[in-house]
């Protein structure tokens, strides 16, 4: 199923807004009919009422009655109704008497009948006839006074009164409160999207200066308005932007600092390194006239002299990629010849390393650096994983043109799961059961540099069967 988008902050701020409205509009007018309806009926009932009762009592009533007289009084009452015309409908006994010919006996309920007759006051009902039209139903019972008590004389009277134009009335008050509420509701758009702007602005705001801060503009702050939530939420950024430029000012000055004293000291050793070079060779040489003692210690000072002097380099190239010192030489290079010349000068070409090297397939890059990332993935294969060792070479299609792509497996047991992260870290060595190893732990780190100073991609992973493969990606034809 497809996933509906939700709907963005403006939109559902407009439409709470509208929807508030919409209710405090229907509510409004709701009560208002309520209110108006009750008040208009009650109006129109009262006047019915105490203008029948008045009626009634101003009428001559001689008992017993007969049919003639029950349809005199009823037929004198018809004839005066208030505020509209009304039917009156009498009852005296077995006797029943109507004002008119067309409604002989009215409607009249039993549940009116008996209202009148436990309320000597009067009741009344409203009812529709046949076709829904609303009429008011009134019964009065007629009194006399004997004794100082109003004694009942047996008739009862109804009058049927038509609510016509009361329900014209109320009708055209639903009409207007639905005709008034949609261009009220129309209307509270522009305050809704006033509202909206004014929530949004800030946000707004916000968002851009935050995309400007992920950018490393750290100087970015946002302008505080008024006194409410956003401007204290602004002002929180704004506190959180300071202290987060002050932090990485001093981390900045901490690492050009630390990488101003590796480049000094790496420079500073360089010296004295080359002169223990040139001594440890000549010692070498003669090592063999020397006690075995004396020997082995020699041939150890060698060691770690190689070792020290591959570290300052290591370091000094690494200085240079952190200043952004380092540059490409480019040049057209054959890549089966490229990879020959790295295996055949370190002695790989022995059969420890194997290559599957389509012919013809030439790239422009640095070929010295080409050499440095082609030799530090090789030996970290044969050294951490195992023999044998291949290289495969291809080229692919990419989005920016032809992509050259070069594959470092090995035959060793891979690489675990907790280390594949760290990898490509500076003096990362993933064997850590070994106090000492003989790289330096940059061998990786410069090899990555150098794939992204050519505007390539290194990545690590284990194959499908065994081993590690580092899988180089990079331009066929690179740009200094």
């Amino acid at each position: 199923m497809r996933r509906i988008a939700p709907l963005g902050l403006r939109t559902r701020l407009i439409a709470a807004f509208l929807l508030v409205a919409a209710i405090c509009a229907l509510t409004t007018a709701a009560l208002t009919y309520q209110k108006a309806r009750n008040a208009i009926l009650k109006q129109t009932q009262d006047t019915a009422v105490s203008s029948l009762r008045e009626q009634i009592e101003q009428q001559t009533t001689t008992l017993p009655m007969t049919q003639d007289q029950l349809q005199a009084v009823v037929t004198e009452l018809g004839k005066r109704g208030k505020p509209h015309p009304w039917t009156v409908f009498g009852e005296y006994g077995s006797l029943r008497a109507s004002s008119s010919s067309a409604a002989p006996f009215g409607p009249v309920t039993d549940t009116l009948r008996r209202k009148v007759r436990e309320n000597r006051y009067g009741a009344f009902q409203r009812v529709e006839n046949g076709s829904g039209d609303p009429y008011l139903t009134i019964g009065i019972a007629a009194v006399f006074p004997h004794g100082g008590v109003a004694e009942p004389t047996g008739a009862v009277y109804f009058a049927s009164v038509p609510l016509t134009d009361e329900s014209r009335t109320v009708q055209a008050m639903v009409d207007a409160a639905k005709q008034g509420a949609v261009p009220a509701i129309a209307l509270a758009v522009i305050p809704a999207l006033l509202a909206a702007r004014s929530v949004l602005r800030p946000v707004r705001d916000m968002r851009r200066a935050a995309q400007r801060l992920g950018l490393g503009r750290l100087d970015t702050r946002i302008e505080v308005r008024g006194a409410d939530e956003l401007a204290g939420l602004a002002r929180t950024f704004n506190e959180t932007a300071r202290a987060l430029e002050h932090s990485v000012a001093e981390l900045r000055e901490a690492e050009v600092r630390a990488r101003r004293f590796a480049s000094d000291v790496s420079h500073e050793l360089r010296t004295p390194l080359a002169g223990m070079l040139a001594v440890t060779e000549v010692l070498d040489e003669d090592a063999e006239q020397l006690d075995p003692d004396t020997a082995k210690a020699l041939r150890l000072v060698s060691a770690e002299t190689g070792k020290l002097a591959v570290l300052v380099e290591d370091l000094m190239e690494i200085s240079r990629f952190d200043a952004r010192a380092a540059e490409l030489n480019l040049d057209d290079v054959d890549l089966a010849v490229a990879v020959g010349k790295t295996l055949e000068r370190r002695h790989w070409d022995d059969g420890r390393v194997r290559t599957d090297l389509p012919p013809g397939v030439r790239a422009r890059l640095d070929p010295r650096r080409f050499d440095v990332v082609l030799a530090n993935l090789v030996g970290n294969a044969l050294r951490h994983g195992g023999a044998p060792v291949l290289i495969t070479v291809r080229t692919g299609p990419g989005e920016d043109g032809e992509r050259l792509l070069v594959e470092v497996a090995d035959s060793g047991p891979g690489i675990a799961p907790e280390v594949l992260p760290h990898i490509f870290d500076r003096f990362f060595k993933a064997d850590a059961a070994r106090t000492r190893s003989a790289g330096s732990g940059l061998g990786l780190a410069i090899t990555l540099e150098n794939v992204r100073l050519h505007g390539g991609t290194l990545r690590a992973a284990n194959g499908s069967f065994a081993g590690a493969v580092f899988t180089l990606d990079m331009p066929l034809e690179a740009h200094a």
